[in-house]
């Protein structure tokens, strides 16, 4: 079992919580796994809060969060929310540079830019949808292929020019292999969960189709000797499935690759994933899977091989030290939380080098440092644990752009009830260099909304509001000392100053309008879920669930709107 140094910097009670009893409330369960997990913690689901405990305060404008709640998919409005999907659009310190009103899929895309002859070429795509534009001059994008569905107000279309049945573009990295001279792109497989499956306590048929799916649970690799997908050679196709590694499609256990791979076009490769039924300690209703990270050797594209396992404390039934400590984790039994890892590892760019370290995020366990010097002997080296966060997930993204100018990360997760009806995710900011020794030393400021909107708090807004992601390690260029770019659903896109880490501020910001002609009702609560950055050209892109935005700041420099004066990815 994998070594590992636990440093509670945020303290709370540790709550053991005994085997379940006879009280334990009926579920239907057939699947060994689940059982499992019900057997071994009692239900203790989050109660609704009361009115009285959360809401705005009309004195001071500011809305007070509940303390936790159970998953909600349905709206919760409050006393002085908004009655109105609000059409009005804000903007400080930026200018909107273009809109273009197509929307792949509202509630959530992956985004890729790479160049091909002196062109440049933004993906964007979820599992079955992918749009590809040509956006070398930015302010003319042009949509070049799709493929699958087009959201608009009636949902999404039929399926246009569709994969074939168990195919899709997984969230994906693309690296200049400098041996070959040519591009690689490695793309994940995940089960399905959104769509397929809601409650897993209580649909057996729909945990059976999951653990059966057909596709393959894994990664694939191509060779990339164009933008369009007729012009991509399959390389290799591996199963995380590490016991089973020839299991057909259908047999193979696990979750498949989770998120984009970690992955600079060098030797190895860091992927998230759950390598077989047994990592099963995980509350989220629609999850079966408490993913841990897997290393691959990449020296040969066509040939990956696999290299190390890591898995942390508290994740494996049938394992009494595991189920202990997840015994001791207070989110045990609340039916609600989200644990083990929902991104790959979180590595700077030097990571073939000697003694480096990767940064985890994994839900309710927390985040780890990993030591990552030997790609065969992963090994955690620090651990912090954090209050509970209930519901929505308590730390799936970590920012790690500005370790060598402060030494800080930025570790968050996400909301997933709307209107606020769960507690504020926090971005906590954590001193990492002292690899061994992390320290919390705060968190970045709230956003607020100006004076000229007719609310005082986000949460007012309707919808979602928190913080999701900076985008990803595969943006064009190098990441700004100083700047952090969040997108923040309803509060757009947030630009945070951490040069002085004992003073972050918000330096500039775009809050994009609602667009009820042009959004389905379901996806309404979504606004942006999504932002990625062209740091060679200084803009911003700004994913919605009505179309996506060009943006501009003095905060990156000057906007280029030219082609690239270098390709991306970067050839060295």
């Amino acid at each position: 079992m994998k070594s590992y140094l636990t440093i509670s910097i945020i303290s709370f009670s540790l709550c053991v919580v005994q085997h379940a009893t006879s009280d334990e409330p009926s579920h239907n369960i057939s699947d060994y796994y689940l059982k499992r997990l019900v057997n071994i913690t009692t239900e203790s689901k989050p109660l609704p809060p009361t009115p009285s405990s959360y809401g705005l305060d009309s004195k001071t404008g500011e809305f007070k969060h509940p303390s936790q709640t159970p998953e909600q998919t349905r709206p919760q409005p409050f006393p002085g929310q908004l009655k109105y999907w609000d059409v009005n659009a804000y903007i400080h310190n930026m200018t909107v540079e273009a809109y273009y009103p197509i929307t792949v899929e509202p509630f959530h895309t992956w985004q890729n830019i790479v160049d091909f002859n002196g062109r440049r070429y933004l993906y964007q795509y979820v599992r079955r949808d992918l749009k590809i534009f040509d956006i070398t001059h930015p302010k003319q994008a042009k949509l070049l292929l799709t493929k699958g569905s087009t959201w608009g107000k009636e949902g999404p279309s039929p399926e246009i020019n569709p994969f074939p049945p168990g195919q899709m573009i997984g969230a994906s990295t693309i690296q200049w292999d400098s041996v070959r001279q040519r591009y690689l792109m490695v793309q994940a497989y995940e089960v399905q969960r959104f769509g397929l499956l809601h409650d897993k306590y209580q649909e057996p048929d729909k945990v059976e189709a999951i653990r059966s799916a057909p596709h393959l649970k894994g990664f694939k690799v191509y060779a990339m000797h164009g933008p369009l997908p007729h012009e991509w050679e399959l390389l290799a196709t591996r199963t995380t499935d590490i016991t089973h590694p020839e299991a057909p499609i259908g047999k193979q256990q696990g979750s498949g690759v989770r998120d984009i791979p970690s992955f600079y076009g060098k030797r190895y490769m860091f992927v998230a994933s759950a390598p077989s039924a047994d990592y099963a300690l995980t509350e989220y209703p629609n999850d079966l899977y408490s993913a841990g990270y897997q290393s691959w050797d990449m020296s040969n594209p066509e040939s990956p091989v696999f290299l190390d396992q890591l898995t942390v404390p508290g994740q494996q039934v049938n394992n009494q030290w595991h189920e202990h400590i997840y015994q001791q984790n207070p989110r045990a039994g609340n039916r609600t939380s989200w644990m083990g890892a929902r991104m790959s590892l979180f590595i700077p760019s030097s990571s073939d080098q000697h003694q480096q370290y990767g940064y985890a995020a994994m839900g309710g366990l927390g985040f780890y440092i990993v030591d990552i010097t030997s790609p065969k002997h992963m090994k955690t080296v620090a651990h912090l644990a954090f209050p509970p966060s209930v519901a929505g997930t308590e730390g799936d993204f970590i920012d790690i752009s500005q370790i060598n100018h402060t030494g800080h990360v930025y570790y968050s997760g996400y909301p997933l009830n709307e209107d606020c009806w769960e507690p504020y995710k926090h971005i906590y900011q954590i001193d990492v260099s002292e690899p061994y020794q992390p320290q919390i030393t705060g968190t970045l400021p709230r956003p607020h909304p100006p004076k000229t909107a007719l609310f005082t708090d986000f949460c007012q807004r309707r919808g979602s509001f928190g913080p999701k992601r900076t985008g990803s390690y595969t943006q064009p260029g190098i990441s700004r000392k100083g700047i952090l770019p969040y997108n923040f659903y309803n509060a757009g896109l947030q630009v945070y100053d951490v040069s002085n880490p004992k003073k972050p501020f918000i330096s500039a910001y775009f809050v994009p309008p609602y667009a009820p002609e042009r959004v389905h009702p379901s996806a309404m609560g979504n606004l942006s879920h999504s932002v990625y950055v062209e740091y060679d050209r200084n803009l911003f892109w700004l994913f919605t669930n009505h179309g996506f935005y060009l943006l501009s700041s003095p905060v990156l420099g000057k906007p280029q709107f030219d082609a690239p004066k270098s390709p991306w990815p970067a050839r060295d």
